[in-house]
């Protein structure tokens, strides 16, 4: 969430006007919330990422629900 909210606000301040701009902007959010979870786990000497907290997507539950919201909205 930290990448996506540092990648908009990035986005709004630059406006970007191309597919490539708007791809720098992508990486570069994703690269300050890299760094921020490496000195969160720097800091707390453990890893963020662990097998307890990975949720698995399904993502034919996913599928099955955007294309109902879409049928909902028509």
């Amino acid at each position: 969430m930290l990448g996506e909210k540092v990648t908009t606000e990035i986005s709004k301040k630059e406006k970007p006007e191309t597919f490539d701009d708007n791809k720098n902007i992508a990486k570069r959010g994703g690269n300050v919330a890299g760094f921020a979870r490496k000195e969160t786990e720097r800091e707390i000497g453990c890893s963020v990422i662990t097998r307890d907290n990975y949720l698995e997507h399904d993502t034919k539950n996913i599928t099955l629900k955007k294309t109902k919201n879409i049928r909902e909205k028509r």
